[in-house]
């Protein structure tokens, strides 16, 4: 014995064999999962067997795949299903599979504005079990109902939310009596509550969790892109809240998301750090206004201001992915002042959303995206501007795919479940029961 323990090689063998049995045994009794070893009692030796080793291999090293989409207005919106479009289109092509949809890839999705719009539509469950639409449906959405959603500013460009009765009687036809339990993965939107004086996170955890917190996606819709106050409520009417658009509250909500997933052990239980995580963040269009002094407005001001706080965050959360940032975060900031210019500027365009027809309207936005794609991201360094990104939009999509692609296929030969929603069964709506079941295979 004395021996033994004079040897610190074979302690920490012997202290990581201790940890794998009992993980194997934790999770065995967490989630009911069995494992098959030839030989049901392995001898405590540090020599490890490989089918032991093989099995455990699988149950750790799980990656969350989150997806974060600025708020603003329509033009940023478009823009940004356009990449989601590209990006489903690289997933659909690596995978073989074509009906594969962005909501597959997925656990998280945060959408703050027009982007909680995206998220809606994108993990909504519809009526056949998939999600509402795809991103080329829902890139479609966007532009031909923009004029329904947004109202337009002195300049043309579409940018907030008016409430009105074609908008509330689209999200009725759209989501229908849909909420935030039938979403098909873990999805938050916020808004702010001027009842509160604090931002408000519409959470399908939440939903599933406690009474009070489940909201009709139609409501929440409304509530993310809100130019004016806007009373929504529960679905059990025991929450109210008076709601303004998320863009306030927070524009990028990629910090949020990670939060949500870092502090969740039920539902990500084996998710301890950023180094569990793969992260892609849509920015907003840079430089909009454009013309003239952007901060003769009221409008520019808080131009200025989102801006700022969405490169904090997008500043904080690089910094905090250290030496995971080039692998298991990508945010994609849009370029929209060049590309404008090299498409004649849709902002001078403004007939061409109304007198051209909805095909020629998606033209002119794929072009705009495909441009923006091709260009390299602006990226924000704390305390030292900006800089240009090594590689273009389109590659960095490309390689997030692959990374997207690997977590995959981890997920069909592991043992322990990466992630852990707790359902809800689509029908009856009358049953409020829940039951524990996992994504995928695990």
């Amino acid at each position: 014995m004395a021996a033994i323990s004079a040897s610190p090689m074979l302690n920490i063998d012997v202290d990581k064999l201790t940890y794998e049995i009992f993980s194997v045994l934790e999770n065995k009794f967490l989630f009911g999962y069995d494992y098959d070893h030839p030989d049901p009692s392995p001898k405590l030796s540090h020599c490890v067997s490989q089918d032991f080793t093989k099995s455990t291999k699988n149950s750790r090293g799980g990656k969350v795949r989150i997806l974060s989409i600025d708020g603003r207005g329509a033009t940023d919106g478009i823009l940004a299903a356009a990449s989601l479009a590209r990006l489903e289109a690289s997933l659909r092509r690596k995978s073989a599979n074509p009906d594969a949809r962005i909501a597959d890839y997925f656990d998280v999705v945060a959408g703050s504005g027009a982007g909680g719009i995206l998220a809606a539509l994108l993990f909504t469950r519809g009526r056949d079990g998939a999600p509402v639409f795809t991103a080329d449906q829902a890139l479609k959405f966007l532009v031909q109902n923009q004029r329904k959603i947004f109202r337009s500013s002195p300049s043309g460009i579409f940018r907030r939310f008016s409430r009105s009765e074609k908008a509330e009687k689209l999200f009725r036809k759209t989501f229908g009596e849909s909420t935030l339990k039938d979403t098909l993965k873990s999805v938050l939107i916020p808004c702010y509550d001027l009842s509160t004086n604090a931002p408000f996170l519409f959470s399908r955890a939440d939903a599933v969790e406690m009474d009070g917190y489940d909201f009709k996606m139609r409501d929440v819709c409304i509530a993310t892109l809100a130019a004016h106050p806007t009373e929504v409520c529960s679905v059990d009417r025991r929450t109210r809240i008076m709601a303004i658009n998320g863009e306030i509250a927070m524009n990028n909500p990629t910090a949020a998301a990670m939060t949500h997933v870092l502090h969740n052990k039920l539902e990500f239980p084996l998710c301890n750090g950023v180094e569990d995580l793969l992260v892609v963040s849509l920015g907003n269009a840079q430089s909009e206004i454009g013309i003239g002094n952007p901060t003769s407005s009221p409008a520019g001001f808080a131009r200025i201001t989102g801006d700022g706080a969405s490169d904090m965050v997008d500043q904080a959360v690089s910094m905090a992915f250290g030496q995971w940032r080039t692998t298991n975060y990508v945010r994609i900031q849009l370029p929209l002042d060049k590309t404008f210019q090299a498409n004649g500027s849709l902002a001078q365009k403004q007939g061409g959303f109304d007198k051209s027809t909805n095909s020629n309207r998606t033209v002119d936005f794929l072009a705009v995206a495909e441009n923006m794609l091709a260009q390299k991201n602006v990226e924000s360094v704390l305390f030292q501007g900006r800089k240009m990104a090594e590689s273009t939009n389109l590659e960095k999509l490309e390689m997030f795919a692959g990374e997207v692609m690997k977590e995959q296929e981890r997920r069909r030969t592991c043992v322990v479940p990466t992630v852990v929603l707790k359902q809800t069964s689509p029908s009856p709506r009358t049953s409020s029961a829940t039951t524990l079941s996992t994504l995928s295979s695990c």
